[in-house]
């Protein structure tokens, strides 16, 4: 089965989805098997796409109309794509520079590869940056650290998630974009909060 993601970024009426879902349907989507969002690419909390995923199924497709549409950043791009491999789901990108990515072909896959490539490329140059920059801290007299994966807003997605008996853990973690040892942290495997979700949410002031 086809299933279609649309985003467009303002919420106020000024952004349509008409050319989205249009090209979507002309691809074979059925219009009762879309999906959207109506909220800027960058933010953790999209219901659109994060029940489009739930609905994917081994052997469908989702389809999309450009690679934009679906992830925040090339990294968070890989880690759907991979969760969704890893569910025998296929993507399937219709056009923008991604047109040629659709996981269902050997081509496909081969050029979603070069853009995972691309995402590990971009992370070792941040740990150098990142510890090129802890040092130069340090020889000045400065501490420094990582920042915190785990965000307010992904921790109460999780608390939601981590009650549902049928919620898979490496999928939720690729969704949330946190490891597993992160997540259980923060959240039990019931979704009771642990000591560090406890100090995360104070910082927040819940």
């Amino acid at each position: 089965m086809l299933i279609g993601y649309m985003r467009v970024s303002k919420a106020d009426g000024s952004q349509v989805t008409d050319l989205q879902r249009d090209g979507l349907v002309e691809a074979g989507v059925a219009a009762d098997q879309l999906y959207e969002d109506r909220a800027s690419g960058k933010r953790d909390d999209r219901p659109g796409l994060d029940a489009c995923i739930r609905a994917l199924r081994e052997g469908d497709t989702l389809v999309v109309w450009k690679l934009d549409r679906l992830g925040r950043n090339l990294k968070h791009l890989v880690e759907v794509v991979q969760g969704l491999n890893a569910r025998g789901v296929g993507l399937k990108v219709l056009t923008g520079q991604g047109a040629s990515i659709d996981t269902t072909t050997a081509n496909g896959r081969l050029m979603f590869a070069f853009f995972a490539a691309l995402a590990e490329f971009e992370r070792e140059l941040i740990v150098e940056r990142t510890m090129a920059g802890l040092a130069a801290a340090r020889a000045r007299g400065r501490n420094g650290g990582r920042p915190f994966k785990m965000t307010a807003a992904k921790l109460r997605l999780a608390q939601a998630a981590m009650g549902k008996p049928e919620t898979r853990i490496a999928e939720l973690c690729a969704e949330l974009g946190v490891t597993r040892q992160t997540l259980y942290r923060h959240v039990a495997p019931k979704g009771e909060l642990r000591p560090d979700g406890d100090r995360l949410l104070a910082r927040k002031g819940k």
